[in-house]
């Protein structure tokens, strides 16, 4: 399963073999010992470290479950009318196709697919940038798509990448991906991040967004013996970063449009915008730094809720952050 799809979580590789994660773990183990796949966190890839990147058609099979949750869960944040980018990737594919129900809104982006997923909405206006296509994700990269985004000003970016640490924040394993990918977070107010929680703790070769600079993260339920996700989670929300999470699976998360789900853009009626779904977020600590507002916010709009209201710099000792972590995984 690996070599076929470049990447496999724990839970889907338990799933398919119909067995638990611990005995998925256990052998997954083995096989890195033998030089045969490298572990990352939540699941296992090819060998190849920081630089391989797997292809669009691998990771369209990975976590399909944990990034329709978390497409369903980051709609709900977005407001019609609104101007927004959205960066390349598959979980961001599986946002386009919810914003296509959301009327008004305008959509920059560098991806055909994103593109493709927005083209018959009736009510949805699609900017894309210029640039190089990159085959592999079916991108539009280079200085022509870094250009064609100077002086843009949208209230907020969604983006995706290959993995996510408090330390680091979002990377890429191409470097120019990461370097449209940077152009895209300078154009928007808020930045929010889609990850599932397979990146979670993840670094790979090129930064793209500093953890500063991320607004809110979307991402799943961990599993509940994953404790360096609900760590990395933790640690995130202390830096200042808001933390929706989608219940695990894709329905704890809240009533929300599946594919398919509702007239289809140009099939007949207007398409409807998705139902409100409820938001669970992090406690964030710490002070959290903005670079801008969402133009003409206010403090109950959009830009509102991607803010935190922080009261103290001081770090939780141990004790807390160990109560605060065994709460997310709770939840």
């Amino acid at each position: 399963m690996v070599r076929a799809n470049g990447a496999v979580s724990l839970r889907e590789l338990a799933r398919v073999v119909q067995t638990s994660e611990v005995t998925v773990r256990r052998d997954v183990r083995a096989l890195e010992a033998e030089g045969l796949l490298d572990r990352r966190h939540g699941g296992a890839v090819l060998p190849g470290g920081f630089t391989r990147e797997s292809g669009f058609p691998q990771k369209s099979h990975l976590a399909t479950a944990e990034k329709t949750a978390i497409a369903d869960l980051a709609a709900s944040f977005v407001e019609e009318g609104e101007a927004v980018v959205v960066g390349a990737g598959t979980t961001t594919q599986e946002l386009a196709r919810r914003l296509a129900r959301i009327p008004g809104l305008t959509v920059v982006t560098n991806s055909l697919l994103v593109a493709q997923a927005l083209a018959h909405a009736n009510r949805v206006e699609v900017v894309m940038t210029g640039g190089t296509l990159r085959g592999s994700n079916y991108a539009l990269v280079g200085s022509g798509a870094e250009q064609s985004l100077q002086g843009l000003r949208v209230t907020r970016a969604f983006l995706s990448g290959s993995g996510l640490t408090a330390e680091r924040g979002l990377s890429t394993s191409n470097m120019l991906s990461a370097s449209v990918d940077r152009a895209l977070v300078q154009a928007a107010a808020e930045v929010v991040v889609l990850a599932d929680h397979t990146k979670l703790g993840t670094d790979t070769m090129f930064q793209t967004v500093p953890t500063d600079l991320i607004s809110r993260l979307v991402t799943d339920e961990p599993p509940a013996h994953d404790d360096r996700a609900g760590t990395e989670l933790q640690a995130l929300a202390d830096q200042g970063v808001q933390v929706a999470v989608a219940g695990a699976g894709a329905g704890s998360a809240g009533p929300g449009p599946g594919p398919g789900s509702g007239p289809a853009p140009g099939a007949g009626g207007d398409p409807q915008p998705p139902a409100r779904q409820p938001r669970r977020d992090v406690p964030v600590p710490g002070q959290r730094r903005t670079h801008g507002g969402p133009p003409g916010g206010t403090a109950g709009g959009p830009g509102a809720q991607l803010r935190s209201a922080p009261t103290s710099l001081t770090a939780p000792d141990p004790t807390e952050r160990a109560a605060r972590v065994a709460d997310l995984r709770r939840r």
